[in-house]
């Protein structure tokens, strides 16, 4: 694979914009249940049976070394479009994270998955090089915020020059992802919008920093999480910065890859939280 040195992304200004109801259903119709990422226990089988390209492309890092190996999706339509930069849980570039972006695409976006250990297994290698998931948690857990910052600004230049897309970059976390998605918003300049599934907020400083319009989307059982949403919807909205959290009762911790469990608390939280992140995603890269 060629490595493709990365190309610095352009600001966007992003106004504040108030969400819209979605469309109504006739009284008389049933609605259609949202079209949902697979689950950890259907991703591989979904990824097969994907009519979508996916490939994986290797990008450059400016420091040199290792490049990142990213999973690219595209959707089947004519016109360009955004592109959104999906950071992975501590368990890496797993099927389950690659099927969320083959979801991505199947909703109109280009998905941009990238291996944040690449170069840093066995043989330097990435996710698929390491022996057991506990070993891929030490190393994504070992990550500097230097190095993560340097990699997601490579795979984002990278994704705003996709000949498909239409130059505007959004992110999108889960769990340890989530959390860097949060601390992305604070980018200079920053993604046009960024999506938190149950991450953490950023510390104090960084939330001075956070430009970009954020949702979140929050388990209610998931209180280590939850702890800091309030604090960080209070300071930005005394910034008059768009945070938009959103916690959804019952579900834990993962609902999203984990819809099966908790009595039908996390796929109800999944068939609300997906179909809210679509709508926003189409809102700012439009």
């Amino acid at each position: 694979m060629r490595a493709i040195t990365p190309i610095a992304a352009v600001a966007s200004l992003v106004l504040p914009v108030a969400l819209s109801p979605g469309s109504g259903l006739g009284a008389a119709s049933t609605p259609a249940a949202p079209r949902l990422p697979a689950s950890e226990t259907t991703a591989k089988s979904a990824l097969e049976s994907s009519p979508r390209h996916g490939e994986f492309v290797d990008v450059a890092l400016p420091s040199g070394g290792t490049p990142i190996r990213t999973w690219v999706v595209y959707p089947e339509r004519q016109d360009k479009t955004g592109a959104v930069l999906v950071i992975h849980e501590v368990f890496g570039l797993s099927a389950w994270i690659r099927a969320v972006g083959d979801q991505l695409a199947a909703e109109g976006f280009i998905a941009v998955v990238p291996d944040l250990i690449s170069g840093l297994g066995p043989g330097g290698g990435g996710t698929d090089s390491v022996a057991s998931r506990d070993d891929v948690v030490k190393l994504i857990r070992g990550l500097e915020p230097g190095m993560v910052r340097e990699r997601l600004d490579a795979v984002r230049g990278y994704a705003a020059q996709i000949p498909a897309a239409n130059g505007k970059v959004a992110t999108l976390g889960f769990c340890w992802g989530g959390a860097r998605s949060f601390e992305y918003a604070a980018a200079d300049p920053p993604p046009v919008a960024s999506v938190v599934f149950y991450g953490v907020a950023p510390d104090s400083a960084t939330l001075l920093a956070v430009s970009a319009p954020v949702l979140g989307n929050f388990g209610g059982d998931d209180e280590r999480v939850d702890a800091t949403i309030e604090p960080a919807a209070a300071t930005l909205k005394k910034l008059g910065r768009r945070f938009e959290p959103h916690t959804y009762a019952g579900a834990g911790h993962g609902f999203l890859r984990q819809q099966e469990d908790r009595d039908g608390a996390n796929l109800k939280a999944s068939q609300e939280a997906w179909p809210r992140t679509i709508a926003f995603l189409r809102r700012f890269l439009r």
